[in-house]
């Protein structure tokens, strides 16, 4: 391996980028988040839903033209670093890398628990080891896989929205919302649905590796969300309106539950095969963004340099790669899962306010979306950031103070 650091190489069109956002969002987030933010909202929670979509449009157009604009790996930290300070940038980057790692890890879990529940821990590193060869094998390997996995996991979530409108079980009344969790369990449903929509964030970190993205990136991030905010819906509707509220929020696995009170029993083991598929493509287009976002950083000295290499024959950055998958195998034996999508959706939604604010600086001539988009986006990651568990706020509020400590005192170094 080439101890340089390097440019990848743009292989991906539009068709690979969709499906790599689909990877990250179509992945074990809906066959998890929908039991804890029913807890959180009760009959609220296709609200919940429809808000956590409305910021995650604001945010994603944002992404868009930023991406467009700043085509490099990285994301948010390259355009918080670009538009709003060194410091901006780096503290987007740093929440990134530390709440997706931890999203890597439940991801891995959930393969985990799904695949061999005894042996969970196991499978989990198993997994993660495996989907880090892949990575390392090349983008394009990386983009087929992914494809695959999408179309297996599109294929589940119709059987189960088949078998529950198709049971007659759908009751209209389920779905009404009573407001029996007020506006404070709704935002914090929504913060927690969140976790299943950031995958659009693949595909403008991986903007160093797209053909034309100032054309690629603004086509790919709206219509991978759009197909994944439709699927969301009708997963959704159809679970809700079986099982109801109350028994959605006690339900471990919600999908296989509302297949069950269907009676459409031999469809629950096929829904365990599908989550745990699903969760090994979001955990692959994962282990991705988090290791672009790291050499970012390293390219930039914010992480070991020795991270900033890019593989000589396949073009990818191998030793972020590998420290990226070593992190999370370790990671994988001390996480819970529930905790984990709330810690990771606090970090995730600290660097898109940032990501909106930095849509705020843009000009017409730069390509800037109507201010109304950014500033929505900005307030709504705000709140629904601070109306999270309060477990999860504060450990996220914590890593958050800890990476800018870190700054600090590089910087004090520095000069």
């Amino acid at each position: 391996m080439s101890g340089n650091a390097g440019q990848l190489r743009r292989r991906l069109g539009v068709g690979d980028a969709v499906m790599i956002g689909l990877g990250a969002m179509l992945g074990a987030g809906i066959f998890v988040a929908l039991a804890p933010a029913a807890g959180a909202a009760g009959s609220g929670l296709l609200v919940a839903l429809g808000a956590a979509a409305v910021v995650a449009y604001c945010n994603a157009t944002s992404s868009a033209r930023l991406a467009a604009r700043y085509p490099a790996s990285g994301g948010t930290y390259v355009y918080g670093r670009e538009r709003l300070g060194e410091f901006w940038g780096y503290l987007a980057g740093w929440g990134f890398v530390v709440g997706k790692t931890a999203s890597c890890a439940a991801m891995a879990l959930t393969v985990g628990s799904y695949v061999w529940p005894g042996q969970a821990h196991a499978v989990a590193v198993a997994a993660v080891v495996a989907l880090t060869a892949v990575n390392c094998a090349g983008i394009q390997k990386s983009a087929w896989l992914t494809r695959t996995i999408v179309v297996l996991v599109l294929a589940v979530l119709a059987a189960v929205v088949a078998a529950c409108f198709g049971a007659g079980d759908v009751e209209a009344g389920r779905l009404e919302w009573r407001a029996d969790a007020g506006w404070y369990g709704v935002a914090q449903a929504a913060g927690l649905l969140f976790f299943a929509f950031a995958g659009y964030a693949r595909i403008a970190t991986l903007g160093e590796e797209v053909r034309d993205p100032a054309r690629t990136i603004p086509r790919a991030v709206p219509l991978a969300l759009g197909i994944t905010l439709v699927v969301y819906a009708a997963v959704a509707v159809a679970v809700l309106g079986v099982l109801g509220a109350e028994q959605l929020a006690g339900a471990e696995a919600p999908l296989a539950e509302a297949a069950r009170a269907a009676g459409v029993e031999w469809l629950t083991p096929v829904v365990r095969v599908g989550a745990a598929v699903a969760a090994l493509g979001s955990l692959l287009a994962l282990i991705l963004g988090v290791s672009r976002t790291t050499l970012a950083m390293a390219r930039d000295r914010h992480l070991p340099h020795v991270l900033a290499a890019v593989h000589p024959r396949y073009q990818v950055p191998q030793r972020a790669e590998l420290a990226v998958g070593a992190v999370v195998a370790a990671l994988v034996v001390t996480v819970d899962v529930r905790g984990a999508i709330g810690f990771s959706s606090f970090g995730v939604l600290a660097y898109y306010a940032v990501a909106n604010a930095a849509a705020l600086t843009l000009t017409r001539d730069e390509g800037r979306p109507p201010r109304a988009v950014p500033l929505l986006g900005l307030a709504g990651c705000l709140l629904l950031a601070v109306t999270l568990p309060a477990a999860s706020v504060g450990w996220g509020a914590g890593v958050l103070a800890l990476g800018a400590a870190v700054y600090g005192v590089r910087r004090r170094a520095g000069r």
